[in-house]
């Protein structure tokens, strides 16, 4: 069951991610559960990456993953702990049914956690809506380390 956030959570999304500046993408945290978490942007000629008349839908991928990222930073916050970064490792089957999301629309990004493994692998479930209409889907796996200096730092080795 998702819960309904208060509107001072639910305009402050960038509490809940690692990304700072343009780089957060998702403009509001909608509603939060056990396993899942909806969250919204709008598409505005300003958008990141946007040519003037939209987004490429490809970019739907970034969303979905940042989605992921503030599932991971609100339970981590649940538990007493700070956000940490994680990596997006692979998406599998990511459809769009258009090219590009246009401006003015009003994108509701949803993800579902499939699996968390104790190793810090997870897999979810997203979709991306617009006016009641799937626009673009896929299976995103992740991965959040411990500790993230740590690992960079062994794999540079």
């Amino acid at each position: 069951m998702m819960e309904q956030l208060n509107a001072i959570e639910a305009m402050d999304i960038r509490r809940f991610l690692p990304h700072s500046g343009v780089m957060v993408l998702l403009d509001r945290l909608l509603a939060v559960g056990e396993e899942d978490l909806r969250a919204d942007v709008v598409i505005r000629p300003d958008s990141l990456f946007c040519d003037g008349q939209g987004v490429p839908a490809w970019v739907g991928v970034e969303y979905m993953a940042q989605a992921i990222a503030a599932y991971a930073g609100y339970t981590a916050q649940l538990r007493g702990e700070s956000v940490k970064i994680g990596f997006l490792l692979g998406t599998r089957r990511y459809e769009a049914s258009c090219p590009a999301f246009a401006v003015g629309s009003v994108l509701q990004v949803h993800v579902q956690k499939l699996l968390q493994a104790d190793n810090g692998i997870g897999s979810f479930e997203c979709q991306i809506h617009a006016a009641g209409q799937q626009l673009a889907s896929a299976t995103i796996t992740v991965f959040q380390p411990a500790d993230a200096a740590v690992f960079l730092e062994g794999s540079t080795e």
